[in-house]
């Protein structure tokens, strides 16, 4: 049973005190929760204030400077748009070369073309303009920085902006026109031999062609240069070779996403080729380290040794033997000295990449104009043992004393069917040029090579024809005769003797119209390096060998023209015959 105790005030009154402190605790949460729950709130209701005011602001902004880019455009001669995608259409279905040759004929030597709503491109034709605009537009486009970070990752010799780029492009030119241009001048007979071989086993399995040579003599060219006659012996440098060739076919592609494609199987594919190509740029590299730790004689200051090696190179009578300096001295100071953020060997696989593309144009042209012009060649050969008399070493080239060898190297590059635009940009700043034209910051800037190439007004009446001898002059103390440089009349035969020596260069930079290396702040640093190294490396090969079109093969001397540009031709059929010593 239970117990039947009376309920006293004192518990009663405990109870009560018990409840109201549970219900005053229950009420307390609830405020602090709805308060929690109300700050919550206005915080996320600010901060979503905040983000669209900010974009807003954003958009705005993007606006105005598209309203800003509209206005200065209108004020710059160009076709009228008939659509809001710009010119686009107009140049999918015509040769944009072609295209901008009208378009400068018929409003003048500054033109514009919309390539879609916001991107505003901008040709420039006059060549005293062109000197003006390639000194104030320092920027490359941003696709050029891309396709070279996708394929060889972050570097910073290929960056757009060119303020980032400057200090590493002076370090680069002192490289090139420094201690590797005397590597250059002096191509051994075993480069030649080695470009020789190749070639002669092209030819056993079939005809070969002026591209195809080319694209074999740049890579052997520049690779026996950068990384010494290591890379003459290397096994894989064939591998290299079509590996390197494979990947610049893709490379603008790619890089032409304004987002990685990663969710595309050919790009993965694209990127297993990049990855194989920096194993064996590693590869290469690691023989020539070794080569170098011999050549100091296990030194482990690399760094004061490459300095001391750097004063004795300057000190000494130029040459280019390995006793010297060592092989790979180029190519261990270009992947030096990197940023935390660059890709080991990046530097190295973007100077081979761009150095062999560039100088395989050279070299196929200049072997098309060879060939289709064997009575230069005969000349050029002439000059070449009338140049070998005296010399002491057998693997030297006095090409100083080869004008005619010299400027058929520059009229082949004035003449390059490659490459028809040169591009810039100017990311930050709008500039003015001296017309009052306002070009946009941010707008593509071009200048049609070809058009300026050969235009009358700056090479003469025979601007679309091959005639080295524009760049030649006849010396205060030799022939008094007169040069026939007229189309017609080509180069008569008494005008020029066996020994070239009596014609002197005529620097072809004092004409603001020689383009093929660029101009202004980002013209090409290689430029003094690549000429030398064509010019000996050809030397060296028509002292051994003809160059003559394969029986049967046609070359048309003369090809046609669209709007004042050469069409491309198909490269012709060649072969070499050894010459009788």
């Amino acid at each position: 049973m239970k117990s039947c105790e009376p309920v006293t005030p004192t518990a009663t009154f405990l109870a009560f005190l018990r409840h109201s402190s549970l219900s005053s605790s229950s009420s307390e949460n609830c405020n602090s929760q709805e308060l929690l729950r109300d700050v919550a709130t206005r915080e996320l209701n600010a901060f979503l204030w905040v983000s669209l005011i900010a974009i807003t602001a954003l958009l705005l902004r993007k606006v105005a400077k598209l309203f800003k880019l509209w206005a200065q455009a209108r004020k710059i001669p160009g076709p009228p748009c008939s659509s809001f995608y710009g010119h686009s259409n107009l140049i999918s279905r015509e040769n944009l070369t072609d295209v901008l040759s009208v378009s400068h004929k018929k409003y003048g030597s500054v033109v514009k073309l919309w390539l879609g709503p916001t991107q505003l491109l901008v040709s420039v034709k006059d060549p005293a303009l062109i000197k003006e605009m390639l000194i104030k537009a320092g920027d490359k486009l941003p696709l050029t920085g891309r396709a070279f970070h996708l394929a060889f990752g972050p570097s910073s010799l290929f960056v757009s902006s060119f303020d980032k780029v400057q200090r590493r492009r002076e370090s680069l030119a002192t490289e090139l026109n420094g201690r590797l241009i005397e590597r250059a001048s002096v191509i051994p007979t075993k480069v030649v031999d080695c470009i020789m071989g190749r070639i002669h086993k092209l030819m056993d399995k079939g005809s070969i062609d002026c591209k195809m040579v080319s694209q074999h003599m740049a890579f052997t060219l520049l690779g026996a240069t950068l990384f010494g006659d290591a890379f003459l012996v290397w096994s894989k440098a064939t591998v290299y070779e079509e590996l390197l060739m494979m990947i610049a076919k893709d490379a603008c592609f790619w890089a032409s996403y304004a987002v990685t494609p990663v969710w595309k199987l050919g790009f993965w594919r694209y990127q297993r080729l990049c990855t194989k190509l920096k194993g064996l740029t590693q590869d290469i590299v690691q023989q020539c380290q070794r080569n170098y730790k011999v050549f100091c004689h296990g030194d482990g200051n690399l760094h004061n040794e490459t300095a001391n090696i750097g004063m004795e190179s300057v000190s000494a009578t130029p040459s280019c033997s390995c006793v010297e300096r060592p092989d790979n001295f180029f190519s261990y100071e270009l992947n030096g000295h990197l940023n935390a953020r660059e890709e080991p060997c990046g530097n190295i696989m973007g100077v081979m990449f761009h150095g062999c593309l560039t100088t395989a144009g050279l070299i196929g042209n200049l072997l098309e104009r060879l060939v289709t012009h064997p009575e230069i060649q005969d000349k050029i050969y002439s000059a070449i043992i009338t140049a070998r008399k005296g010399l002491i070493k057998q693997d030297q080239q006095c090409v100083d004393k080869m004008p005619l060898l010299l400027a058929t190297v520059y009229e082949s590059a004035r003449l390059l069917r490659s490459g028809p635009l040169l591009q810039r940009c100017s990311l930050k700043n709008d500039f003015n040029l001296k017309t009052g034209v306002t070009i946009p910051a941010g707008a593509v800037l071009v200048v049609p090579v070809q058009l300026v190439q050969m235009d009358d007004s700056s090479w003469g009446k025979d601007a679309s024809e091959f005639n080295p001898y524009r760049f030649l002059s006849p010396s205060g103390n030799g022939s008094d005769l007169v040069l026939n440089t007229s189309p017609t009349a080509g180069v008569s035969e008494e005008l020029v003797s066996p020994c070239e020596s009596k014609f002197v260069l005529n620097d072809p930079n004092d004409n603001v119209a020689f383009l093929p290396f660029g101009s202004g702040t980002r013209a090409c640093v290689g430029q003094k390096f690549v000429i030398q190294g064509v010019m000996t490396l050809f030397a060296s090969l028509l002292e051994q060998y003809e160059i003559r079109l394969q029986s049967g093969s046609q070359c048309d001397l003369k090809p046609s023209m669209n709007h004042g540009v050469f069409q491309p031709l198909l490269s012709p059929k060649i072969s070499f015959v050894r010459r009788n010593s």
